[in-house]
């Protein structure tokens, strides 16, 4: 996932902000709570449809 960069000049994290970065590292499936999410119904699985990549267009836009 995603790192912290550290660049040079830059002051130091605070407690605070170690602290957030630690409740908001990555997590695996077993420990995100998805009771909030309703289960979707048979007719909204019907619906569903691959996603396709988009197309580029070959014409050119005037910018």
């Amino acid at each position: 996932m995603g790192s912290i960069r550290i660049y040079k000049g830059m002051p130091p994290l605070t407690e605070e902000q170690r602290r957030r970065i630690r409740e908001n590292a990555p997590k695996s499936d077993d420990e995100i709570d998805y009771s909030d999410i309703p289960a979707s119904t048979d007719e909204e699985l019907k619906r569903f449809k691959p996603a396709r990549l988009r197309q580029k267009s070959k014409e050119k836009v005037a910018s």
